[in-house]
């Protein structure tokens, strides 16, 4: 209650008669009277000034009412106002959502894109729109039928628009199934709450084919003269506002294709089958953003042949032999001919004819040729280089439009009936020294053939028939002369063979004719002496390795040389030429059966080689003379290869680089990088360890951390160091094996530094 003023109020729809108000009397005021928006229902009582309402308001039919009450005194005079009292409904969720239709219906392509809306639901809820009440969510209540796991289908809650999910753009298929029934569900309060309203509604959807697909092949004829560019073929898209694009598969200078924005593929400019006779591209549709809409589609383009290429001879003369004993309708060769038109078609199929033969003598047509293979044969009669010896032929080879001229040329050649004669049968002996270096001539030999010079049927060839039996000889002929040079073709050997007792053959290498044989006029004989020489001895190995440790013990077997005389003599002195080792150290007997190297020993005795030494290259030389005929020895040498293997005998070190330095005065935080050497292989000392020597004043001073397996940090632990030098004890460890410990004494310097941070 209160005293008659200007007055607001809310108050939910619905809910029956209630007071809102009691308006206050205010003498000389006996009364209250009201007028305006009232719709039937709301009032005030006079004389008490309550203000009322007498049934239910409703939001839907108005959502304000404008009142103005006024007081009066007894004679009905008005004492105070009119005062407007606004009275505003509130909304509450009184109304169900409805669908604006009782069944949608709507058609989707096949492969349609993902999210790519095709039909939009709509329902309308009479509650205040600003309110929750108003608020609808959409869902997919029900889906028939449902074949598989996932929805074909999916909605935007807020928008109601259907679209194909994932799984609905790969595997929707009107030969499969070509309608769906969905149950479509709309709630007001956003769908939140669980007793919000509900509608539903049925959407009937249509599967139909897609219009993304890619045209069949496409065939087009070479060389067209239509007026370019030329309509190829169509693509479209389920989508009706996308851009379409062409990109090329192969690095092509330029793709003489083109397509327009309403999916029409032309082709930009004649092609030429014997350029390309195929292409493969792919046409691409894009949304404005340049998102891909649809897969690519693979566009495949034929090239279809014209007969628009002549036949070409393979070559500009065509040489073809033939013997003279060939035998009527013999195979003597083939003209060879090409056409770039498509293969095996019509365009590029060839025949072949005879136009002319040059002599025509002893008569015309004395060949003729396959006019489908170009296989040319003589006709009926053998030919005779007496008559000619050599034919001139024009051959035309034709397709179904073009002509083209091939020269031939028939060569008649001697036939193989004369066999190769020696001029004498005897070639009676020689003497050679074993040691005659190999590739000598020791025998040049001739034979004579009478047939046609410089042919396969005159040219000799000679071989040692018997006598041979390791080809210790061979026999290389001058092809212009026929004359033979006997060589030899590997090392002589006077204690193996000392006489070679040889048959030769003269041969062609174009075969006889039939009823033609060689015989003893195409065979010589002659004999080798072999004379010996004094040779020197031979080790049983052209090289010698072992591998001894650096620690081997004096007079240890490290390996063992052994040598002997061809001849059969003894080998009577052995001695050890030492590279690699300085001279002065090395000294040996007179007969050099005992070798010794004073400060690093090496012992030779018996052929046994005992000891260890620095060198890693010996030669071992053995004779078979006494050491007063040493100048006419016959040697033979063998390298000795010894490989020395480490063993961990090196104590670490500290590296010396650079000097270890701190800056005066020392500030605390600074370190510096140590380090550790070892003269051993790299094998032994893969990892250091680095420690301080268990002294107080290095621990108290230092510490020392690791940085890696050769390098450590040496920091100081405080920074009240001197002006001067202190030796810190490192101890090394290079865990080898057996591991080798060393205390190195490592001077650090404490310094005035420079603006470069280095010592005075």
């Amino acid at each position: 209650s209160g005293p008659l003023k200007d007055i607001d109020f809310s108050v939910q729809e619905g809910g029956g008669p209630r007071i809102l108000h009691q308006f206050t009397l205010e003498p000389p005021a006996v009364s209250f009277r009201s007028s305006g928006e009232k719709a039937g229902i709301i009032d005030i009582e006079p004389k008490t000034g309550i203000l009322y309402i007498n049934g239910s308001l409703d939001w839907e039919t108005k959502q304000v009412h404008k009142l103005q009450v006024e007081s009066l005194d007894e004679s009905g005079n008005k004492v105070k106002g009119p005062h407007a009292v606004t009275i505003y409904v509130e909304d509450i969720n009184d109304n169900p959502p409805e669908f604006d239709q009782t069944r949608y219906s709507g058609v989707v392509r096949q492969n349609s894109r993902p999210g790519k809306p095709f039909l939009h639901v709509h329902a309308t809820d009479r509650d205040d729109p600003t309110t929750p009440h108003a608020q609808l969510s959409y869902s997919i209540l029900h889906h028939f039928p449902n074949p598989y796991e996932k929805m074909l289908f999916q909605i935007d809650n807020v928008t109601g628009a259907i679209s194909p999910s994932r799984t609905g753009s790969y595997y929707l298929d009107p030969q499969k199934q070509d309608t769906f029934t969905l149950v479509v569900s709309v709630k007001d309060m956003a769908g939140m709450t669980p007793n919000a309203f509900t509608g539903s509604v049925d959407v009937i959807i249509t599967v139909m084919e897609s219009l993304w697909k890619a045209p069949p092949i496409i065939h087009i004829q070479e060389n067209s003269t239509e007026v370019h560019p030329v309509n190829i073929s169509k693509v479209q898209s389920n989508d009706p506002d996308v851009i379409y694009e062409i990109f090329e598969k192969e690095n092509l200078p330029r793709l003489p294709f083109s397509i327009s924005k309403n999916g029409d593929i032309y082709v930009t400019n004649p092609l030429d089958r014997e350029e390309k006779d195929a292409y493969t591209f792919f046409v691409v549709s894009k949304d404005n953003k340049g998102e891909l809409v649809d897969k690519p589609l693979q566009i495949q383009v034929i090239v279809e042949d014209i007969n628009d290429n002549p036949p070409v001879c393979q070559q500009d003369l065509t040489i073809i032999e033939v013997q003279e004993n060939e035998i009527g309708g013999s195979n003597i060769g083939t003209v060879f001919a090409t056409d770039k038109d498509k293969e095996d078609t019509l365009n590029s199929r060839l025949q072949f004819k005879i136009q002319s033969q040059e002599p025509e003598f002893p008569v015309k047509n004395l060949f003729y040729i396959q006019q489908d293979t170009g296989d040319l044969h003589l006709t009926g009669r053998s030919l005779s280089k007496r008559d000619s010896a050599k034919y001139s032929l024009k051959v035309l080879v034709a397709d179904p439009g073009f002509q083209t001229i091939c020269d031939v040329e028939v060569h008649v050649i001697d036939i193989n009936d004369q066999i190769p004669i020696f001029e004498k049968s005897d070639y009676h002996s020689v003497t050679v020294a074993e040691n005659t270096p190999i590739g000598t001539v020791i025998l040049e030999i001739q034979a004579t053939d009478a047939d046609e010079p410089t042919t396969g049927s005159s040219l000799i060839i000679y071989q040692v028939k018997e006598g041979d039996p390791n080809n210790t000889l061979i026999i290389e002929t001058d092809p212009e002369t026929n004359r033979g040079f006997v060589k030899i073709n590997k090392a002589l050997d006077f204690e193996t063979m000392p006489v070679y007792n040889l048959v030769i053959n003269a041969t062609n290498p174009e075969p006889l004719v039939a009823g033609v044989q060689y015989n003893s006029s195409s065979l010589a004989t002659f004999k080798i002496f072999v004379t010996n020489v004094d040779e020197p001895p031979v080790f049983l190995k052209p090289a010698y390795e072992a591998e001894v440790s650096e620690d081997i013990p004096v007079n240890t077997l490290v390996m063992t040389v052994e040598a002997y005389d061809p001849e059969g003599d003894s080998v009577r002195i052995s001695k050890i030429f030492l590279k690699e080792v300085q001279e002065k150290y090395a000294k040996y007997l007179a007969y050099g059966k005992i070798l010794f190297l004073q400060k690093f020993c090496l012992l030779v005795e018996g052929g046994r080689v005992v000891g260890w030494w620095q060198a890693t290259h010996l030669q071992q030389t053995a004779g078979q003379c006494f050491s007063d005929q040493i100048s006419l020895c016959a040697k033979s040498r063998a390298f000795l290869t010894l490989q020395l293997s480490d063993v961990n005998d090196n104590r670490p070190q500290v590296a010396m680089d650079y000097p270890t330095f701190f800056c005066y005065p020392v500030s605390g935080g600074e370190r510096t990088l140590i380090r550790a050497t070892d003269a051993d292989k790299q094998f032994f000392y893969s990892k250091f360890t680095f420690s301080l020597a268990n002294e107080m004043n290095a621990r108290n001073n230092w510490e020392i951390s690791k940085f890696n397996a050769t390098h450590a940090y040496l920091s100081p632990k405080h920074a009240n160091f001197e002006e001067k030098v202190y030796d810190v004890p490192i101890i090394l460890n290079d865990n080898g094996n057996p591991p080798l410990e060393n205390k190195v004494n490592l001077k650090v310097s404490i310094c005035k530094c420079s603006s470069e941070n280095s010592c005075f």
